[in-house]
């Protein structure tokens, strides 16, 4: 009788036997593989492109208010006509829009008759600026102070997701006082409008630096 050796074994019948088990342990691991929950990875968040107009100005002079500044040049003034259904206070109420970017600039302007008009007009331009503390997460107010133009006033800077990102007031003490708010036609994204604002601020510190009384 002739004896298999174990090495004969191993390469002949074990072989064929462990040939089969091992093919069915791949298919097996393959199969619950395939059983896995597949985890969906987000996608970056995108923004639609901004094409964002040259930088220019030109001057504001129009014939219905006692000032000049330097507007956008790619901004088109628009007179107000009614304020809440009623007609605005002072002829000279318009707004700067830039429909690039959809923006505007809310301006009104207002006559200091006496002491108690400028407390009241300073007090109510505060007033108006905290009304955003509700959703900003930070107010950062700057002096304006230009002697030689008798201009003196407060730029308001407002961080997070308030409707208003920047607002000033600015005032002779004796006779004008003149305001504005930045405001978006869109829903507000501090993340997505933030290059959009800082673009805006540029022309908003302009008018500041540059209106004079007439």
């Amino acid at each position: 009788m002739t004896q298999t050796k174990p090495s004969a074994y191993i390469r002949n019948g074990a072989g064929r036997l462990f040939r089969p088990i091992f093919a069915g342990i791949l298919m097996l691991l393959f199969v619950l593989s395939g059983c896995e929950e597949h985890t969906p990875v987000p996608k970056p968040r995108g923004y639609p492109r901004v094409i964002y107009p040259e930088k220019a100005y030109k001057p504001f002079d129009a014939s219905y208010c006692r000032f000049t500044f330097d507007m956008p040049a790619y901004a088109e003034v628009v007179k107000d006509t009614a304020y809440f259904d009623e007609k605005p206070k002072d002829e000279c109420w318009f707004n700067l829009a830039v429909p690039q970017l959809n923006a505007s600039i809310y301006c009104s302007y207002y006559p200091v008759r006496n002491r108690g008009d400028f407390d009241e007009l300073v007090s109510d331009a505060f007033t108006m600026t905290n009304k955003h503390n509700v959703k900003a997460s930070y107010i950062d107010e700057k002096t304006v102070r230009r002697p030689e133009d008798r201009v003196y006033g407060v730029v308001f800077e407002v961080e997070g997701a308030a409707a208003s990102s920047y607002q000033f007031f600015l005032t002779d003490s004796t006779q004008h006082f003149f305001r504005g708010a930045l405001y978006f036609n869109t829903r507000t994204r501090p993340d997505s409008l933030a290059p959009v604002i800082a673009f805006m601020k540029k022309d908003l510190d302009r008018i500041v630096g540059t209106l004079k009384w007439q």
